[in-house]
């Protein structure tokens, strides 16, 4: 069993880098809502940053193997940085835009390099231990971060300095105390046409995933303002989410286990369905209802990433499972690009309230792709199922650190 000591070192700088972009979100669309910046243009900032995100998927495995995972991480940390910096300095919606290109292109390659070293740092028997350990910190670190927000208003310079801090600072832990020495991520062909015959409905749950659970983390903030939330309010909202999703991810996935997989999808979306709908008709003014009915929306709606990944590894083989990671992360992000702008549109057009209204019809309408494939397929034995792993929306190398807990006892179905 791999000890975690000699890991404290990657897992502090993963906390300090996670926390960064946590809070980087939600600083963006406050700061560009009091810029006067158009929720429009706020959304196509989302959409840029998993534009980036995307290309990095690409690229960044290649980077590594070119130089090596700590030169990599130092370039991206530092444009990370400076990139921070240059969104305060230059407050214009269009150079912002490219900024969060820039910004999601760092961040998805910065998260490849530490997921890959947690990744050969591990052994096969403990990788889904350290996963949970590195889970653990992602919730903490994002969630905590929020609440930099009351204290440093993103009014003003401090917290975008704090955040190009925390982007430098992450270079530390891994420079000075980590002395291993990790393989290059290995190639592997990319085939969106196999992932979609492996499973068509987690390819359409992720798209839908990436139109709802990114327009919650990018313009969820502008929703809780104009809600009437103060800016320590938004920062409730946004943590309560977080915590929410913590709090059902592992019951939906033991669930998920011993039930048809489909009919825990099935559930939670309509859970997400109803959590959308009372944050769709609360009245501004009280916060407690906002609160109570993101922390629902959070519980269903952000585990379901992981449970449509746990149904697409149900029908692949071992050799598979990366394949698998890579593109539904793709289609995650093809969704993610469309929906902050989408969902800026539609408040700009019919108000806050339609938000959730919006998250409400998409969770719906995969419902009913949910039921067509459930009466058109087949339940997958129990016995033939994969372990429900609770994954991170971050790299598609984290399917590495699960690889042992998702491949145990699996033998893939017979067609």
């Amino acid at each position: 069993m791999t000890p975690i000591r000699p890991l404290i070192p990657l897992l502090t700088t993963a906390a300090i880098l996670l926390a960064g972009n946590g809070v980087q979100g939600t600083m963006v669309a406050l700061r560009g809502a009091e810029e006067g910046f158009s929720p429009f243009l706020i959304g196509v900032m989302g959409t840029a940053y998993f534009a980036g995100f995307i290309s990095a998927c690409i690229w960044a495995p290649r980077l590594v193997q070119v130089v090596g995972h700590i030169r990599v991480f130092a370039a991206l940390a530092a444009i990370a940085s400076a990139g921070t910096l240059a969104l305060v300095v230059v407050i214009d919606a269009w150079v912002w835009i490219v900024i969060r290109f820039a910004m999601g292109f760092c961040f998805s390659g910065l998260f490849t390099v530490v997921e890959s070293w947690l990744n050969a740092s591990a052994g096969r028997d403990d990788r889904a231990r350290i996963l949970s350990i590195y889970r653990l910190v992602d919730l903490a670190a994002v969630a905590g971060s929020q609440f930099l927000l009351p204290v440093f208003p993103p009014s003003g310079f401090e917290l975008f300095a704090i955040v190009a801090m925390m982007f430098c600072l992450c270079l530390v832990p891994v420079s000075l105390a980590d002395r291993t020495r990790p393989r290059a991520p290995e190639n592997f062909r990319f085939d969106i046409a196999t992932i979609w015959r492996i499973s068509p409905l987690a390819c359409i749950g992720c798209v839908t995933i990436g139109l709802t659970n990114s327009a919650f983390r990018l313009i969820g903030p502008l929703y809780a303002q104009e809600m009437g939330l103060d800016v320590g309010g938004v920062a409730m909202f946004i943590g309560a989410g977080i915590v929410g999703g913590a709090a059902l991810q592992y019951p939906l996935g033991v669930f998920s286990d011993r039930l048809d997989r489909r009919w825990t999808l099935l559930a939670a979306t309509a859970g997400a369905v109803i959590a959308g709908l009372i944050l769709a008709t609360a009245p501004a003014g009280e916060p407690w209802r906002l609160y109570v009915g993101i922390f629902l929306f959070g519980a269903f709606a952000l585990p379901l990433y992981s449970l449509s990944a746990a149904h697409a590894n149900d029908q692949a083989s071992p050799e598979q499972y990366l394949l698998i990671a890579a593109g539904l992360t793709f289609f995650f992000a093809v969704g993610a690009m469309v929906g902050p702008p989408l969902v800026s549109y539609i408040m700009e057009v019919y108000g806050a309230p339609a938000f959730f209204l919006y998250t409400s019809v998409v969770h719906g309408l995969f419902i009913g792709v949910a039921l067509w494939r459930i009466a058109a397929g087949r339940q997958i034995p129990r016995a033939a199922r994969t372990r429900f792993v609770a994954l991170l929306r971050t790299s598609p190398v984290v399917y590495r650190l699960a690889e042992r807990a998702i491949g145990r006892n699996h033998t893939p179905p017979k067609p």
